[in-house]
């Protein structure tokens, strides 16, 4: 492994330590019901965002849906194999791959355990049978996806725009129309979103930091 990749894995991996740790304080926060869940009572009863009430706009519909794995997971698989069949390697779809099966085994647990109620249910209530709103699947899908989908792009292009921008403004501005949308049509507390974004962006650097780890001679650097 050239001192390049072994630069950016162990980059990746701090940042991935710092993810969880932002992600394990949060969820401790929520549990604790500390001052995390007087701020999400305070967004969720704003009065400085548009009404809910009555019919969503449809482009607040169509950001929205920017965060469902079923449209990203095909944007995102469909951009793998173009790429893989391009440089006649697997690595761009085993790494989608992977994020997909990563999101869904722990988002989807820890919605399980931790069971949280919507803000949309009128309570905030913890550990329930029917609670699946802590972390938001929305906002940790948004990130990872599209940060997946950004980072496959930039790293078997390396031409311009890709090179200079690498769409990380792309995947912000996504990620945070996804997380605006959400508290717009109250179907999650800031506190999710917060959880979500730190779980998604998580997972996101793991996996580059093992796509840095194993080297592969069909991905150009």
């Amino acid at each position: 492994m050239s001192a390049r990749r072994r630069s950016e894995m162990w980059i990746a991996l701090k940042w991935a330590a710092i993810l969880l740790l932002a992600y394990a304080f949060v969820t401790q926060q929520v549990l604790a019901n500390t001052w995390i869940r007087r701020v999400d009572e305070a967004i969720k009863e704003r009065n400085f965002l548009l009404s809910t009430k009555g019919k969503t706009p449809t482009l607040v519909m169509l950001i929205d849906d920017l965060g469902l794995r079923s449209i990203t997971a095909i944007v995102l698989l469909f951009t793998a194999v173009i790429i893989a069949r391009r440089f006649k390697s697997w690595r761009p779809i085993n790494l989608s791959l992977l994020s997909l099966l990563l999101l869904n085994l722990i988002v989807g647990i820890s919605k399980l355990m931790f069971g949280r109620t919507k803000p949309s249910s009128g309570f905030d209530l913890v550990f329930t049978d029917s609670g699946l709103s802590y972390p938001s699947g929305h906002a940790a899908n948004a990130l990872l996806t599209w940060g997946m989908f950004a980072y496959l792009i930039f790293r078997y292009s390396h031409r311009e725009p890709f090179e200079g921008l690498r769409l990380t403004w792309f995947v912000i501005l996504i990620t945070a129309g996804v997380c605006l949308a959400s508290l717009y049509r109250n179907t999650h507390w800031f506190s999710d979103l917060l959880g979500g974004l730190f779980i998604g962006g998580a997972l996101l650097v793991l996996i580059i930091a093992l796509d840095r780890r194993i080297p592969s001679k069909n991905q150009p650097s």
